[in-house]
């Protein structure tokens, strides 16, 4: 009897293995075929300040308006007393300082006090360093961390003095520790004494910045792209490249040097949209191009700096207010420069500039691009110029040019064929779509020109139809359409999904990679699609095909997307399968090609999905839908798996073998 029930037990078993097999979805991943090399650069980073991704965000510093120089001098301050704005400050490009007195009455008082952006966000026992340019003649100041609304005997719950001790202008600094976490404090500044004191660029920062750095940046944002292992980093933009005008486009020159001295510029993003209308969002330049580069330096990334190609906003601007030719010159000379700062020696004029900002090193600058999502013929025939003096002066850097802000059209077909006569190296592609268009999107790059410029797939989202906001379905779509980026690894060389930053209380556009407030942060679905492909590149694609055809959504393959690669390194096999269908599919995954001696073990499987397909972590719930990881078992050289609808896996197996 128990030989009889095994045997029926197995021949059970055997006849689901045949029904599955019969059933399946037959994939086939080909081991011993490598196909093209993929790039180190294939999965990285776009940053653009957009959304408060860098004041107030990125960049650590909690005091707005610090140096007084925004157009409406005291926004973002409250004044109390004998305060005078002054403009003769120690500081060229930011003259403007105050000067508190004294109010006249002993029960009167005289300060300034700080609303930081969206308030000021402060932990337990965490330590902030508050510093301030300053003069006087031993005038005393009470500095205080304080809740306004509280119900407490007192508003200040951290406070310290401070002796300003020079009639030079000299730099100050005092530690405030929180005893408790508020996220929205105020800074308030009291003057104690008699007599008058000046106070220029004022400031606060955690002390706890990334790498403990002054002029730092966030710490737990920093971390969520560290972790991404990105292998390329663009900044600083996007359209704030362009500027709405050729006064407020983005200049690297004055992003680089003393802190104290970088000018305010505005950010373009507090008036583009008057639904989302920010009047107080401004670029301190305090993160800038040296920032921009150690943080790439930082978290293993190639740096790519994109910029000003004689082209202000050509959304904003009609073709006869644009830069003219004859003024190129200064435009391409900030190119030259910039490669000079970033890779020239210490003695050379820029790298000077670097090395006195504390690298001597060189950052090894690789990629250049030039102009953003421009369109019509003043692009090239711009773009030309910087071209044929970029290739003379630095053969060694590879330029990458644009393809407009469309992903088809008109604009897009004009676009390319100029980049390709121009020689560009890559092209900066832009998506913004929805789930229709990602779901059709799975053979875009496999008829691209295998010897002309390499894509960038520089901003790219999902924006699901009548839900531009980040939810599972989009991030779900998104991973589909990767495994055709991944597919073509020999024409794609990068991909960066865009924007990254969104404060949740100051975002002007959505759906964005990671969220956070003043205290928190927030890694979405998507940004855990970005870091599983990231984690996961391989070096080497593997042809991986179902009836002889890549699995790329094709009619007959239910909405199914697959890719496969091969690490080296590793010794690993790693296949990514999208079910972007609403119904479960059984697939089989043979791996053709190995040897008898080799086995494939340490299996494992990673899935990403979720029941709700308008979920997606937030603030309050970071981990409402994380990746989670499993055992899998190879029999033989094939998996048989139940692919559950509107799911995301991968799986990776290291090859062993008996020899």
């Amino acid at each position: 009897m128990k030989l009889h029930r095994t045997l029926f037990t197995a021949w059970v078993f055997a006849a689901g293995v045949a029904l599955h097999a019969q059933n399946a979805h037959n994939m086939v991943v080909q081991t011993n075929k490598l196909g093209a090399e993929i790039q180190p650069t294939m999965y990285g980073l776009f940053f653009e300040d957009i959304n408060y991704g860098a004041d107030g965000g990125l960049y650590a510093e909690l005091i707005k308006n610090r140096s007084f120089e925004f157009p409406q001098r005291f926004m973002g301050w409250n004044i109390f007393g004998n305060v005078t704005l002054m403009d003769d400050g120690p500081f060229e490009r930011n003259p403007h300082y105050v000067r508190l007195g004294n109010s006249g009455h002993r029960e009167k008082h005289t300060g300034i006090e700080n609303e930081g952006f969206f308030g000021i966000g402060v932990k337990e026992g965490a330590e902030y360093r508050f510093s301030v340019w300053a003069r006087g003649e031993d005038q005393k100041l009470r500095i205080e961390l304080i809740k306004n609304d509280t119900m407490e005997e007192r508003q200040a719950f951290e406070s310290k003095e401070l002796i300003v001790n020079s009639k030079d202008w000299k730099q100050y600094e005092v530690i405030l520790k929180s005893p408790r976490t508020e996220p929205k404090a105020h800074l308030r500044i009291f003057l104690e004494s008699a007599g008058t004191v000046d106070l220029e660029h004022v400031s606060l920062f955690p002390v706890d910045t990334w790498k403990e750095r002054k002029n730092g940046l966030r710490k737990d944002l920093v971390q969520a792209l560290y972790d991404i292992k990105p292998g390329v980093f663009r900044f600083p933009g996007g359209c704030i490249v362009e500027g709405t005008d050729e006064a407020t486009r983005y200049e690297w020159k004055k992003t680089v040097g003393a802190v104290e001295n970088r000018p305010l510029n505005e950010n373009r993003w507090h008036y583009t949209f008057k639904h989302r209308f920010f009047p107080d969002y401004f670029q301190t330049y305090g993160l800038g191009f040296f920032e921009y580069f150690q943080l790439s330096e930082d978290i293993g990334a190639e740096p790519l700096p994109i910029l000003n190609c004689g082209l202000i906003c050509q959304y904003q601007n009609d073709p006869d207010q644009q830069v003219s030719l004859s003024k190129l010159d200064s435009y391409i000379q900030d190119a030259l420069d910039l490669i000079e700062f970033a890779n020239g020696d210490v003695t050379s004029t820029w790298g000077k500039v670097r090395a006195d900002m504390g690298h001597p090193a060189p950052f090894n600058l690789k990629f250049l691009g030039i102009g953003n999502e421009q369109w019509g013929p003043e692009y090239p025939e711009r773009l030309k110029q910087f071209v044929e003096v970029l290739r003379k002066a630095h053969p060694e850097i590879k330029i990458v040019g644009s393809s407009g802000p469309q992903s088809e059209g008109k604009d897009f077909d004009y676009l390319w064929p100029e980049m390709k006569n121009l020689k560009v190296d890559l092209v900066d592609e832009h998506f913004y779509r929805p789930e229709s268009w990602f779901l059709a999107q799975g053979n875009r790059y496999d008829n691209y020109d295998r010897k002309g410029p390499k894509v960038f797939a520089g901003e790219y989202a999902c924006h699901g139809k009548g839900k531009k906001w980040n939810h599972f379905n989009a991030a779900l779509m998104e991973a589909a359409f990767m495994t055709g980026l991944e597919r073509n690894a020999d024409v794609v060389h990068m991909a960066t999904y865009a924007p990254l930053f969104a404060h949740v209380e100051g975002w002007q556009w959505r759906p964005d990679l990671i969220w956070f407030d003043n205290l928190n942060s927030v890694r979405t679905c998507s940004y855990y699609v970005q870091q599983l492909y990231a984690h996961n590149k391989g070096t080497h694609v593997l042809p991986l095909t179902m009836d002889k055809k890549a699995v790329s959504g094709q009619e007959g393959q239910d909405g199914l997307f697959a890719s496969a690669v091969w690490d080296k390194d590793e010794k690993a096999y790693i296949v990514k399968i999208a079910n972007t269908s609403e119904q479960t599919q059984p697939v089989s995954l043979t791996f053709n090609g190995l040897k008898k001696s080799d086995k494939l073990v340490e299996g494992k499987c990673i899935t990403l999905q979720s029941a709700d397909l308008d979920k997606d972590n937030t603030v309050e719930h970071p981990n409402v839908i994380t990746p989670k990881e499993s055992t899998a078992t190879v029999e033989g050289n094939v998996l048989n798996v139940e692919m559950a609808p509107k799911t995301f896996v991968l799986y990776k197996f290291v090859k062993a073998s008996n020899k």
